[in-house]
């Protein structure tokens, strides 16, 4: 199956069951949560006109080109006097405009004679560095939208406000584990044949990323009714997240139970590395089964997985952005799946790992991103490629 076809396919699912309860959270604790629902603007912002410099608060009409007196001074935080006829007020950036007031000129702009009163020496307008009272924003409009992933702008722009709380969708709980009795846990013994299990310390600190709670399932044993019985433990789960054992191997044990015992939605696409992944539900939980080889569980988790979870929060934007730059190799040999090469930005072109083989993550830890190489092409240095950033999917 086409990466486009099967990403949409993803995504069809995940609207199908969306996650709606919600919770509210401290603004401190929701950075990397989703909204729940709109955010509407409870006040005018700016809530009053006020000086974008530092200067001279005036009205235009009475300045005849003749010095002013001060009349009051004016510092952020002050609620000023209206301003006398005939006079001008010393402002400071982010005080409020004293009524009658149409105009601040910088003090660069202006000279303070030895009688204290102020000469303006350059031609001024009404308006001019005054932030309007709802520049930025009016009450009763939405500044955010329901499914807005929430970082540092946004809840800088929550706490502007007066946000002191938001309503956000509850944590997607996760089960991640890992299947193969080659498979060894890091810090124990390897014995003859076995592995250590790297792939769902990615998957359980990539999903931490992602905002989700992670339940640590361990090694599945190449066991099919150990099997069964261990799918059938994750009753309140929102997706069951496994490495290997999906494809058509006589020990793949977990594609087996959910052939036998589940649906079967999606399985094998025409994507390089990550051929054997598989999505279904098993007793009406879903369960995405990525494969097994370090660099293959990377890049379906990156382009598939991730973006499911995130319209499963309500996340309208998922996909990460690309950047096309001049390939800095060529590429002789067209497949006919899409290639994901890991691979790094060096004198703006796109350079990749000498060793692309799906069981290498060094590759990944040397790389910045993944290079995308589409079916059926060559390339011949200096082509354009697309680059997608791992800035982009690891948070």
């Amino acid at each position: 199956m086409p990466v486009e076809e099967a990403l949409a396919r993803l995504l069809a699912l995940a609207e199908a069951s969306p996650i709606l309860e919600q919770e509210f959270v401290k603004l401190a604790d929701a950075d990397g949560r989703v909204l729940a629902g709109a955010l509407t603007s409870t006040l005018d912002l700016p809530p009053w006109p006020n000086s974008a410099m530092d200067g001279y608060a005036l009205r235009l009409a009475d300045w005849t080109g003749e010095p002013l007196v001060v009349s009051q001074r004016i510092f952020a935080g002050q609620a000023p006097e209206p301003l006398q006829p005939g006079t001008c007020a010393r402002i400071f950036t982010g005080a409020p405009l004293p009524a009658g007031a149409d105009c601040v000129e910088m003090q660069e702009n202006a000279e303070v004679m030895s009688d204290q009163r102020v000469r303006f020496c350059e031609t001024m307008r009404v308006g001019q560095n005054i932030r309007p009272q709802g520049q930025e924003t009016r009450i009763g409009e939405q500044v955010l939208a329901a499914g807005t992933r929430l970082g540092p702008i946004e809840l800088g722009l929550a706490a502007s406000l007066g946000c002191g709380q938001l309503a956000v969708v509850r944590r997607p709980r996760i089960a991640v584990l890992s299947t193969g009795d080659e498979l060894v846990e890091p810090g124990l013994t390897l014995g003859p044949g076995q592995i250590y299990n790297s792939n769902r310390r990615v998957l359980c600190s990539w999903l931490l990323r992602l905002g989700c709670e992670v339940v640590d399932a361990g090694i599945l044993p190449d066991d099919l009714p150990r099997t069964r019985q261990r799918l059938g433990e994750f009753k309140d789960v929102d997706l069951i997240l496994s490495t290997g054992g999906v494809s058509v191997g006589e020990a793949d044990f977990l594609g087996i139970a959910l052939r036998e015992e589940g649906e079967l939605a999606l399985w094998k696409l025409a994507i390089k590395p990550g051929k054997p992944l598989t999505f279904g539900h098993y007793r009406g939980v879903p369960v995405i089964g990525l494969p097994g080889n370090p660099a293959s569980t990377l890049v379906t988790f990156a382009l598939l997985t991730r973006p499911y979870l995130l319209r499963r929060l309500g996340v309208a934007a998922v996909a990460p952005m690309q950047i096309a730059v001049p390939a800095g190799f060529s590429w002789t040999k067209p497949g006919n799946r899409r290639e994901y090469l890991r691979g790094r930005i060096e004198q703006g072109r796109a350079v990749i790992y000498p060793n692309q083989s799906s069981g290498v993550l060094r590759s990944a830890a040397w790389a910045e991103g993944l290079v995308e190489v589409l079916e059926g092409r060559t390339l011949a240095e200096g082509e354009s490629v697309n680059f997608i950033p791992f800035s982009e999917l690891l948070g």
